[in-house]
């Protein structure tokens, strides 16, 4: 798993991702993800590093099987917060 922190001037997001997932887009119907390199190449970090960044964010993008598990097990994101784009799971968590 990658993982980023992506910070603009007002917002920072944080983006967790399948490996094998960079750079590739899926599409079903009307919606498209892109997994681009520029938002989710991050850096593989230990489990507990992660853990720390994602429950310290307040903004998390969270894309694939194995990223998705591991945020489920470690409730940080809940089922409802799942969909699949071209059977791929996804989530966003935005909370202030």
């Amino acid at each position: 798993m990658y993982i980023k922190i992506n910070q603009s001037n007002d917002a920072v997001v944080v983006a967790l991702c399948d490996e094998y997932l960079i750079n590739k887009t899926f599409e079903e119907g009307q919606l498209q993800l892109k997994v681009t390199e520029i938002f989710y190449k991050g850096e593989k970090k230990s489990e507990e590093e992660i853990i720390k960044i994602l429950k310290g964010s307040n903004n998390i993008n969270i894309v694939g099987e194995e990223s998705i598990r591991f945020a489920l097990d470690n409730n940080l994101i809940n089922k409802d917060s799942i969909i699949r784009i071209a059977n791929i799971p996804h989530a966003q968590v935005v909370s202030r």
